[in-house]
């Protein structure tokens, strides 16, 4: 497996999770992954409903009981994608649409550096949603045409 170069930022702003990782591919090929269901659940999620356009839908079913979901804000082929973020079901901290994630995708020779930028995060969800980027980002080698192995959050709680 190819070994991941993910870049934590050395001091996070007090509501943002921010992150960097560099995937052998295009910003065309790697674009496509944020946007197109199949090539979503390829990395992140067994279930995926995207409509691709500023207010279309973004929702995730990470794993048959967690579910994400937001809306597109900004789409700029191949170079950025904006969506929000939140999470389903009753009770949960983070509600549907009530964070924002910015990804950015940064051409590098024969590959793209994909910045991702998650805000409006209260600080006692930072550290739950940095681990979730820190597990699903390295998943993007799939993009490179390379098998991310199965996804061991996807039969179990996320986090475990």
């Amino acid at each position: 497996m190819q070994q991941s170069n993910l870049k934590q930022s050395p001091i996070e702003p007090i509501d943002i999770v921010e992150r960097e990782i560099r995937i052998n591919a295009r910003p065309e090929t790697v674009f496509a992954f944020f946007i197109d269901p199949q090539k979503m659940i390829q990395w992140k999620g067994v279930q995926a409903h995207l409509t691709p356009t500023p207010g279309g839908e973004y929702r995730v079913n990470l794993n048959g009981r967690d579910i994400v979901s937001g809306k597109y804000l900004e789409i700029i082929p191949f170079s950025r994608v904006v969506f929000t973020w939140g999470w389903e079901g009753e009770g949960q901290p983070l509600p549907p649409g009530s964070s924002t994630v910015e990804i950015i995708l940064i051409p590098d020779g024969d590959g793209t550096v994909v910045h991702l930028r998650h805000m409006g995060l209260a600080p006692e969800l930072q550290q739950l949603h940095a681990a979730g980027w820190d597990h699903y980002l390295p998943r993007l080698i799939c993009a490179a045409g390379l098998d991310p192995g199965e996804d061991p959050w996807a039969t179990k709680p996320m986090g475990s």
